[in-house]
């Protein structure tokens, strides 16, 4: 049996794949559902604040998610990664014009932005290659969701497409499945295992 890093290290490369060659048409359409299946959670509509990450290509785009919350009043956080320390904060963005290219080429929350500080009444919409039916997730390796999510004190809710989900994930000692699970045809909540298929 393969260990758990060069595991790790294949499935990443395997659903990287599977993301590239999706349509853009197929994207479009999954991201669409998955935004719409998000909105519908009563934890997403009644936290006051969201932190999400700000998404590449690749990954299930999150600028409408950020627009929505913020023209519903919402504190919208995104994250920054601290490369010196390996830890991430949130800092709270008015609109994407306030985020810039930063660590990994990734768009971040410009220096002048505030660190949101208070996540009780929150949700943390948590990124990740794929995901297994338990909430667990494969993220691209550098453990910054892992430590950060340590001492969060909201619902985190990860998204993916359903062809990203597989039955079950090698896990480590560090990793923390998320509270919820959002596909573009689904919505289960890992903590009682329970599907909540979306019907159309």
């Amino acid at each position: 049996m393969k260990d758990i890093k060069q595991f790790k290290t294949d499935m990443r490369l395997k659903y990287r794949t599977i993301r590239e060659n999706m349509s853009n048409s197929d994207k479009l359409k999954m991201d669409k559902k998955i935004l719409h299946n998000i909105s519908v959670l009563n934890i997403f509509k009644n936290a006051k604040s969201v932190l999400t990450y700000v998404s590449k290509e690749i990954e299930v785009d999150t600028f409408d998610l950020i627009k929505k919350c913020l023209s519903k009043g919402k504190i919208v956080a995104a994250p920054v990664c601290k490369t010196e320390t390996k830890q991430m904060g949130f800092y709270i963005i008015n609109s994407v014009d306030d985020l810039e290219k930063g660590a990994f080429g990734l768009l971040e929350p410009k220096p002048d932005c505030e660190e949101l500080t208070d996540t009780k009444n929150s949700v943390c919409i948590v990124p990740g290659f794929c995901f297994d039916n338990n909430g667990y997730r494969l993220g691209y390796g550098y453990g910054y969701y892992d430590r950060y999510l340590e001492n969060f004190e909201g619902k985190t809710i990860g998204i993916c497409y359903s062809n990203c989900i597989v039955n079950r994930l090698r896990t480590g000692k560090f990793d923390k499945p998320v509270d919820y699970l959002v596909t573009d045809k689904y919505i289960k909540q890992t903590e009682y295992n329970n599907f909540a298929p979306i019907r159309k």
